[in-house]
């Protein structure tokens, strides 16, 4: 039944120490989702008959980031064989291949977990297939020693290899493919005689070996195998991660002016001839229509961008904002859980929350909704059509009817029908000569001495 089927142990219950931090390692973030995420996604697209997480005690945002996946617990953390035997409950009766990954190591593709599994079924049949790099520093990394023709002889820690074992630049990744018939038998025979009293999943190899059977080995890409113990990594694993995305948004149609620029999350979605300046971030959730453009330095998370529309620069697009066909958001515009349906025009310095801006209208720069009194949030709602000048505070609750005109440095706090014309400005007065009677006042005042100031 489980023949050629294909099965992962995920292991997650590392603490991080070296990421100085109380978030659990595997979830710090790279590209806007925690870093499990990535490998738990390719290991959805390698069609998995089961994914098993081993997190540590006291872990419930992990168990909740790889829901619906079970979980076990490893209690103690007895090294990185003992959290494999951990999960040996739920593969019973499992005897297809079982891939061991690492929730530290998110980066890898399916292409690569693809070819480890192949090299696991060759004809040689071997009990363990290993995934190897090249790194361009291989100091720290335990060795992979080759026999003659090519299989997997030993793996050798770096601390207890011999000087021509260390100029071997082949070094293990730790992600292995095991027969699951052979793998918990082997996991048996692993010891716990070293410095740190631990289980090593490397020593699987050197028990396949003694039980007279073959190991295999696999090369993989070293930007794949980035493992992730500090924050230099985790920078270094991000730096990766938006090279991909760049790749992809321009293989995608997207035009990207500076593409080293432009910073995306892992669900960001563009369409085509799409075109996105300089000094753009997109945070988790946004989605940009066809043709749209993104002028340079806007921030947008949480957001959908219809096609046609025009944003930025300088644009701040916050969760909730959803900008419809030819619209334009212009710069130092902030909008937040609100409609701007087609054609509308926000074009400076403007704020928009809890509402929605009807089609066609036009809002002057300075215009903010008051949507927040201290206590609750309400909504504004402008309608098609409308123009509303410069300067105005529209305080929510307030709705303006279709083809309204606000004038500017209004404060509108009562709804406005329809083709109405709103204005609260007090009337202007204008006093002959009282602009140099006032200079004169002033001159008359400064102490004998004092400095003209200058601007």
């Amino acid at each position: 039944m489980s023949k050629n089927k294909t099965a992962a142990i995920v292991l997650a219950a590392g603490l991080g120490t070296r990421m100085k931090s109380t978030l659990p390692k595997v979830l710090h973030p790279l590209g806007g989702v925690p870093m499990i995420r990535h490998l738990m996604e390719t290991l959805d697209g390698l069609e998995m008959e089961r994914i098993v997480v081993v997190v540590g005690e006291d872990m419930p945002a992990v168990v909740d980031s790889v829901a619906p996946c079970p979980t076990v617990t490893q209690t103690p953390r007895l090294g990185s064989g003992d959290a494999v035997l951990t999960a040996r409950a739920a593969f019973e009766g499992f005897t297809g291949d079982v891939l061991v990954v690492y929730g530290d190591t998110p980066l890898i593709t399916k292409e690569t977990l693809g070819r480890l599994i192949t090299a696991r079924r060759a004809p040689l049949d071997p009990a363990v297939a290993v995934l190897g790099f090249c790194p361009a520093e291989p100091g720290r990394y335990g060795r992979l020693i080759l026999a003659p023709d090519g299989t997997l002889e030993a793996i050798i820690e770096a601390g207890d290899a011999s000087p021509e074992q260390l100029a071997v630049g082949f070094c293990n990744s730790g992600v292995i493919a095991v027969d699951g018939k052979r793998l918990f038998p082997l996991l048996e025979k692993l010891d716990n005689g070293n410095a740190a009293g631990e289980y090593y999943l490397t020593d699987i190899v050197a028990a396949a070996t003694a039980a007279g059977f073959a190991c295999a080995v696999v090369e993989g890409a070293g930007d794949e195998l980035i493992g992730i113990n500090t924050r230099v990594d985790l920078a270094a694993a991000e730096a990766i991660v938006q090279r991909r995305l760049r790749g992809q948004a321009m293989l995608g149609g997207a035009t990207l002016i500076d593409p080293a620029s432009v910073y995306f999350s892992h669900d960001t979605l563009l369409g085509k001839d799409v075109t996105i300046g300089p000094g753009v971030v997109f945070g988790p959730g946004v989605s940009v229509g066809n043709k749209a453009e993104i002028r340079p330095f806007c921030h947008i998370e949480g957001t959908s961008i219809a096609a046609g529309a025009v944003v930025g620069p300088f644009a701040r697009l916050r969760p909730g904002a959803d900008i419809a066909e030819d619209a334009h958001i212009g710069n130092f515009v902030e909008i937040k859980n609100a409609a701007v349906e087609s054609g509308a025009k926000i074009n400076h310095l403007t704020y928009i929350g809890d509402a929605r801006v009807g089609a066609k209208a036009n809002v002057g720069a300075g215009t903010i909704t008051c949507n927040y009194d201290g206590f609750s949030k309400s909504r504004t709602d402008i309608g098609g059509g409308v123009f509303i000048g410069s300067n105005t505070a529209l305080v929510a609750p307030v709705k303006i009817g279709d083809g309204a005109i606000i004038g500017a440095g209004s404060v509108i706090s009562e709804d406005v029908e329809a083709n109405a014309l709103a204005l609260t400005r007090a009337g202007q007065k204008n006093i002959k000569g009282g602009g140099e009677r006032y200079r004169q006042r002033r001159r008359a005042a400064r102490k004998p001495g004092t400095k003209k100031t200058e601007h």
